[in-house]
């Protein structure tokens, strides 16, 4: 590998680390895979309902529907 490269490689080891979202985000946007972020969301909402569905929070949930 050229000491360019390396160079690169090592200055983008060295950045601060980018949060899941935003990771999501970048990707998506590169490659034009927005068709992604709904399917992501549900699967967000719905592990979020079975987290409250086991705690104390469930009849309220119950109500919803």
């Amino acid at each position: 590998m050229p000491e360019s490269e390396k160079d690169a490689f090592a200055r983008q080891a060295e950045e601060k680390q980018r949060g899941p979202i935003a990771e999501f985000l970048s990707f998506a946007a590169h490659n034009k895979k927005w068709w992604l972020t709904p399917i992501v969301v549900v699967l967000i909402l719905v592990g979020v309902l079975a987290v409250l569905g086991g705690s104390g929070v469930a009849p309220f949930i119950y109500s919803l529907f």
